[in-house]
């Protein structure tokens, strides 16, 4: 890159790009899954988890081993239920 970087502004020739990552890439029904997993894998009894969070927003109900929290909370709760009831009445 050429040019100098002045009080917060780039002045060079090349222009600078941002990307930003989104979420949109993630299926709830994935991340349903994999959160389902991890939480068995800790002896945990996953459906009581999953409601429990879903009901509540509360994240402790979900274990942070695989990361399973922070993949949970990229998620909107309420596709996370339409996924379910989408799933449970598909026909």
């Amino acid at each position: 890159m050429t040019g100098e970087f002045k009080f917060g502004t780039f002045t060079g020739e090349e222009t600078m790009s941002f990307d930003v990552h989104t979420d949109d890439d993630l299926n709830p029904g994935d991340v349903l899954r994999a959160v389902y997993a991890a939480l068995r894998e800790k002896g945990y009894n996953p459906i009581n988890q999953l409601v429990g969070y879903l009901i509540s927003g509360d994240p402790a109900y979900i274990t942070s081993h695989k990361q399973a929290r922070s993949l949970i909370r990229r998620v909107e709760r309420d596709d996370l239920i339409e996924e379910l009831v989408s799933f449970y009445l598909k026909e």
